[in-house]
């Protein structure tokens, strides 16, 4: 996507009290499951970010998810539950031998959610953590009540950046689901209408 405007947006766009990154509107992304292969829930060092609140719903998923889940993610879980606390001090959802998280299913060579599956089953009401469902998008939250909205480029996203590239797909288009869920649908059109204000 390219616009001539992209050089005279400001560092940082306020919408609410979200501090929303220029790239959540310049950059292009869609996931591109046939090239990653669902990479995402498989590499890094730590499991997804989480909430308390998430943690809660992650555990009362555990009897819809529990058969899909290989047996080293169900020993990590019966050991040490299902979330943990990285070396940052953030919770993040558990991880097998430090690699899968331990909600991840393999199947036909791809890695998928078992959250996700459940959820769209009708077996549970939670569908994935927000942190993952607003990938590539990372939120920081900050004392004053304000939360920052930035953008996380990761080599193993390469393939959703040039699938979103050639669809023309902003990152604000793509997201705009979990976008929605996270922050209402008056802030996500304000978002819109930021971006149209922008000329993006």
């Amino acid at each position: 996507m390219t616009n001539n405007n992209v050089a005279a947006l400001p560092p940082i766009i306020q919408i609410g009290d979200v501090l929303v990154s220029p790239d959540v509107f310049t950059e292009c992304f869609c996931c591109d499951l046939d090239a990653c292969r669902g990479a995402c829930c498989v590499e890094g060092d730590a499991g997804a970010p989480v909430t308390l609140d998430e943690i809660a719903a992650l555990e009362g998923s555990l009897d819809a998810v529990w058969g899909s889940l290989a047996a080293g993610a169900q020993a990590e879980i019966d050991r040490n539950g299902v979330a943990c606390t990285d070396p940052e001090g953030e919770l993040v959802t558990s991880i097998v031998a430090g690699r899968d998280c331990v909600f991840a299913y393999h199947e036909g060579g791809c890695c998928f959610c078992a959250l996700e599956r459940a959820c769209s089953a009708g077996l549970t009401s939670f569908r994935k953590p927000m942190s993952c469902a607003l990938y590539p998008l990372r939120e920081k939250a900050f004392a004053n009540g304000t939360v920052g909205l930035n953008y996380h480029r990761w080599e193993v996203c390469r393939p959703a950046v040039a699938k979103g590239r050639a669809l023309g797909l902003p990152l604000y288009r793509f997201l705009a689901g979990p976008l929605r869920r996270r922050f209402g649908d008056e802030w996500y059109g304000q978002l819109l209408e930021a971006a149209r204000m922008l000329g993006l």
